[in-house]
């Protein structure tokens, strides 16, 4: 956290008051007059510094890319994750040209990323450097030097539109280079909006296996959360309140307070978590037929989540996330799973050559 200090008002007048006393040789008593006349401010909503933490351990640094087609929304997605990590203190707009990596002159007329930008922030104890890459098929170039040298990406997706041109070719370029990624599925607010058809357009048009982390509570104009299905808790985000920002979202389990249909919903969807982590990783099906066999739903999370981490991390599955960067929901999740399930420096090799 960056400490800016102030003097207070108070201090002027002791400032006149050493002035006279100076002339009279009264040093000490003016010098010790300043110190204790000046006040220190700590402002608990400032910008962190990004030296907050010296040499963080190299198990705590993700180092990661976000990719997409263009307008899918990643330099949005990435001014959220700067605003809620603490690293600005105003949401950026594309539309506005005011986005941090978004710095040229040219993009900010334009409203499109053009060279890829890094950027470096904390979040829960852990040190994420990103770099967000262009979504245009003229700027190809420079998603391939990103991923030649990133551990992990995030590939973000219209909600409306699935699986576009642009995504297939970057997708490529992540499989050519081997980077474990995770999946989110922004601008779930869009009318069009289709958690299904987003799901079954990765499987067929990517050839990828997706694992589904989250469903969405509500759909478009009424999107309004979602469920984590490792977790089994609620998040939903009230855009009416004075936290417009985002920053405050509830958070709970479900219950019998919730909706059959969601209740349902989410158990079916869980069900399915479970047995397809379980096809993928030897390891939680000897634990799921073994200890839980019984009972699945008392596979504790903290397993799941690291069942989920192998299948990522050998890339024989991509997980799923969904929200709306622009209506400032579901971002948190998103680097929490960005923590979770990427790759450390020390655990890719990459080859140069």
């Amino acid at each position: 956290m960056l400490l800016r200090t102030t003097m207070a008002w108070r201090s002027f007048d002791g400032l006149v008051g050493c002035t006279r006393r100076l002339k009279s040789g009264a040093q000490t008593w003016c010098r010790w007059r300043l110190q204790a006349k000046r006040s220190y401010i700590f402002l608990p909503d400032d910008v962190k510094s990004v030296r907050a933490v010296i040499n963080p351990d190299i198990s705590k640094i993700r180092n990661i890319g976000i990719m997409a087609h263009i307008d899918a929304g990643k330099t949005t997605t990435t001014e959220r994750m700067l605003y809620y990590s603490g690293y600005t203190r105003a949401l950026g707009d594309v539309d506005d040209g005011d986005t941090v990596t978004d710095y040229m002159a040219q993009e900010r007329e334009r409203g499109i990323t053009i060279q890829s930008a890094a950027v470096t922030f904390d979040w829960k104890e852990h040190r994420i450097n990103l770099i967000d890459t262009p979504g245009h098929v003229d700027f190809t170039v420079e998603v391939e030097r990103a991923l030649r040298v990133l551990d992990g990406a995030v590939a973000v997706f219209d909600a409306s539109a699935g699986v576009e041109a642009q995504t297939l070719t970057v997708w490529r370029q992540a499989d050519k280079h081997q980077v474990p990624r995770i999946c989110f599925l922004n601008k779930m607010d869009k009318p069009a909006a289709s958690l299904p058809y987003s799901i079954e357009s990765i499987k067929k048009k990517l050839k990828a296996n997706p694992i589904l982390l989250q469903i969405p509570i509500g759909s478009g104009k009424g999107f309004t959360g979602l469920v984590d299905l490792i977790t089994n808790e609620r998040m939903t985000w009230d855009g009416k309140s004075r936290a417009e920002d985002g920053r405050v979202f509830e958070k709970r389990p479900l219950s019998s307070s919730d909706s059959p249909e969601l209740l349902q919903e989410a158990k079916e969807a869980r069900s399915s978590l479970l047995e397809q982590v379980a096809d993928l990783d030897d390891e939680f099906a000897e634990l799921l037929l073994g200890e839980f066999g019984e009972n699945f739903d008392a596979v504790p999370s903290e397993q799941l989540q690291a069942a989920v981490r192998r299948v990522t991390l050998a890339r024989k599955g991509v997980p799923v996330l969904c929200g709306s960067a622009l209506r400032n929901k579901g971002v948190q999740p998103l680097l929490d799973a960005i923590t979770a399930y990427l790759p450390a420096p020390h655990e890719r090799h990459h080859n140069m050559v």
